[in-house]
């Protein structure tokens, strides 16, 4: 299956209709703040299409901008996954319930404790190579790049494997760290 998806609705134009004649009724059902749940029938880019339970003509969305700022480690539910959350808010031009999911406010900001870290050794897993330098993840949210420069002469890294890496600086308003490896 591909990674995004629209919602399986048959005929898209045909949902619309239905979602806009509840609309009024909706919103009063699903005020703001209200806890709701149901399956993800969809997937893009900017969000997760999802059935909400006891409300079948209405659509919800879990849109990305609703991720808590810098959590690069959120991911969207898959198509089929149930979700629960609360209703974030109301989209009059296209009949939507902004929900916000309980995964997404449970999530911890860990950049904020990261302010202080530079100069500070860490462990770490290796996440990914580029050309220029290797991605390290710090924490489950958290990943700094080792540039090429600072790579030990001849060292073989493998994704996933442990190393410790050194603090070089931490940009908190781009949530970007500069790494460098630990000295054994």
């Amino acid at each position: 299956m591909h990674e995004y998806s629209w919602p399986g609705w048959g005929d898209y134009r045909a949902r619309e209709d239905r979602a806009e004649r509840v609309w009024d009724a909706t919103k009063l059902g699903l005020p703001v703040g209200a806890p709701l749940g149901g399956e993800v029938i969809g997937r893009q880019p900017f969000g997760a299409f999802v059935a909400i339970a006891g409300h079948p003509d209405a659509i919800g969305l879990a849109q990305v901008s609703l991720m808590p700022r810098g959590c690069r480690c959120l991911v969207l539910p898959r198509v089929g996954e149930y979700v629960a959350g609360v209703v974030h808010g109301h989209a009059e031009n296209n009949h939507q319930v902004w929900i916000r999911l309980d995964s997404w406010a449970d999530h911890p900001d860990v950049w904020p404790g990261l302010a202080e870290a530079a100069g500070t050794i860490l462990d770490g897993t290796v996440d990914r190579f580029v050309p220029v330098g290797v991605f390290v993840r710090v924490h489950r949210c958290a990943v700094g790049l080792v540039p090429l420069s600072d790579l030990p002469p001849g060292a073989v890294f493998e994704a996933g494997q442990a190393v410790r890496v050194r603090v070089a600086e931490v940009d908190l308003a781009r949530r970007q760290l500069a790494l460098g490896f630990a000295s054994a």
